[in-house]
Parts: structure tokens; C-alpha cells; sequence
């Protein structure tokens, strides 16, 4: 996509994401856990069929989301969508960072509609990755239930982390705000959003809210071992090595030491 066409649909998006934001909405938070948008959108980006202008859509609501999703006609499934390109991209570089980064966007917390309202599932698309369709997003923590949800979540997320051979505890990184107050006049909760923090704001002003203990996240995650996308791209990594040093041998490019 030409960047000047980028430029012009960011621009669309930050107006949309102004004029329909309702009243009592707990957002902006998007750029809340930006390294993780900003990962995806690299794995993305290198192979991108259906025109996702930008990671951040996926979290958005449906009037702003709509205006990046590309061929994604429900916004309902953007999130996974995105998710799922990113982590089939991120497999066949054999970047297991990669493919962690896109399991934990997937279970980030989408902007609602209200504090304390939740956001739909996709239903309507399957992901290709079933390591993506077992995980589910982050719900407003001020929503009904929202702590065993959540924590029901974040241990899923920990398993397939496992099984792609990432660090599970890494699955606490995908945690939400402390509830906010529901009608809350002022309409910000708990909430930060910074575009400009490269780690997220979340964790540098320290306003995560755990959705389970380390030692849970181990119970969670025993037997689990690494198979599967993680072999598949463990094997890629060594075969892309392979085949660049030889590639550099045949050129004359290895000399012995």
C-alpha cells in the first residue's frame, strides 16, 4: 500500500475513533500494550492478503475498526484475523517471538462500547491457526464475571504460548486495567493510551492488574511442551540458517578460521 494511502486511512480512523465515541466509553486504551501491536503489525505487514491497514484497528470498536480492516467484513473478528495472518507469518519466518507477540494481541482487551460492557466474539470466521482460535479477548474488567473470564483467558493463552515454545508467564502481559467505575461522568476509568510509549503504558505507568499467580500459570501449562508451530518454526529457522550458509559458501563468503 502506498504510505501516502496509509497516511490518508490512519487520518480517517483517528477522526471516526473521535466522533463515535460514546459518553461513558473506557477508551482510548489501544495503544495501552504497544509493543505487542507493534510486533504484529511487523509479522503482518510481510504478507498482508487482505489489506489490514494496521494492527490497532483490530482493537478498536466497530465504527473505527471498520475503517482499516481491509477485506475483514466483521469487525467482530479483525482482532483474530489480524492475530491469525501475523502468527501464519511469523511461523513461516520461524520466529517464535513472532507468533507468542500475535497470541497475545489476540487476547488483549478490545475498546467497548461502555465501562463495564464486553465485546462480541468472532463467530463468523475461523482462524486457520488453532493456537489463535483457542483464545478468546480480554473483557472489560468491570464487566460481569470479568475476573474469572479473564483468568480463564490469560491460562489458555499460557498453554499455547507453551506449545509454540514462548515463555507462558509471558500470558500476564496480556492482562487489563482495574475496573473502572460504571458511569462514571469523566468516562477514563483506569485506563492509558500512548501511541508514544514503545512498551505500553500499561507497564510503564504500572497499571496492570494480574489476572493470575506465576505459580497458577505453571499448574496451567504442566505437560505442555513445545510442538507443533513451534517445531514447524524452529525447523524454518534452522533450514533458513542452513540454507544462508550455504549460500554464503558456495559465494566463497565462510572462510576457515
Amino acid at each position: 500500500m502506498p504510505h501516502f494511502k496509509k497516511v490518508a486511512l490512519s487520518l480517517t480512523y483517528l477522526a471516526c475513533a473521535v466522533l463515535a465515541l460514546p459518553v461513558k466509553r473506557e477508551v482510548p486504551q489501544e495503544h495501552s500494550h504497544q509493543q505487542f501491536l507493534t510486533s504484529v503489525e511487523q509479522s503482518l505487514q510481510s504478507n498482508n492478503p487482505d489489506g489490514i491497514v494496521d494492527s490497532v484497528f483490530g482493537l478498536l470498536g466497530a465504527a473505527a475498526a471498520s475503517q482499516g480492516a481491509g477485506k475483514i467484513t466483521d469487525t467482530d473478528c479483525l482482532q483474530q484475523a489480524t492475530a491469525d495472518q501475523a502468527f501464519t507469518n511469523a511461523k513461516a519466518a520461524g520466529d517464535v517471538q513472532g507468533m507468542v507477540d500475535a497470541l497475545i494481541y489476540r487476547a488483549l482487551e478490545r475498546n467497548s462500547g461502555s465501562v463495564g460492557a464486553t465485546t462480541n466474539a468472532c463467530t463468523s470466521i475461523q482462524a486457520v491457526n488453532p493456537e489463535i482460535a483457542a483464545i478468546q479477548q480480554h473483557q472489560d474488567p468491570a464487566s460481569p464475571n470479568a475476573a474469572a473470564v479473564n483468568k480463564a483467558i490469560v491460562l489458555e493463552l499460557a498453554k499455547q504460548i507453551a506449545s509454540v515454545g514462548g515463555d507462558p508467564q509471558d500470558a500476564l502481559k496480556s492482562g487489563t486495567f482495574a475496573p473502572g467505575q460504571i458511569g462514571d461522568p469523566t468516562a477514563k476509568g483506569n485506563t492509558c493510551d500512548d501511541a508514544n510509549d514503545a512498551t505500553g503504558c500499561i507497564f510503564t505507568q504500572n497499571l496492570l492488574v494480574p489476572d493470575a499467580t506465576a505459580d497458577e500459570i505453571n499448574a496451567a501449562v504442566a505437560g505442555v511442551s513445545a510442538s507443533g508451530a513451534g517445531a514447524t518454526a524452529s525447523s524454518a529457522a534452522v533450514n533458513t540458517a542452513a540454507g544462508a550458509t550455504a549460500t554464503a559458501a558456495s559465494s566463497g563468503a565462510v572462510c576457515a578460521s
